[in-house]
């Protein structure tokens, strides 16, 4: 599916820059990729922010994967459902209340 989050191709989601940029979805790992897939969960990152420095978010920079799955979670939620529709498919909710 395409995503449902404000990206374009080429521009980094984080910082804005023209880039050779990739796909990410924000929530990663086996099962939850395909989830991310399936509901439009996915942004383009620049190299730094997706994987080649401590920028990145498959690098350890929490901040940013957290700050990415509230904007995720706030994308779903305003165009596919509930709050507790969110979280019975991803397990969790990463917004305060």
């Amino acid at each position: 599916m395409k995503s449902i989050m404000n990206t374009k191709k080429g521009i980094c989601y984080v910082c804005g820059r023209s880039c050779d940029s990739q796909e990410h979805h924000i929530f990663y790992g086996t099962a939850n990729r395909s989830l991310s897939e399936k509901y439009g969960l996915k942004v383009y990152l620049c190299l730094n922010h997706h994987t080649a420095t401590r920028e990145a978010v498959h690098n350890g920079n929490w901040k940013l994967d957290i700050r990415l799955k509230q904007e995720a979670q706030r994308a779903f939620e305003s165009r596919h459902g509930s709050r507790s529709e969110f979280m019975e498919i991803f397990g969790k909710n990463y917004l305060e209340d």
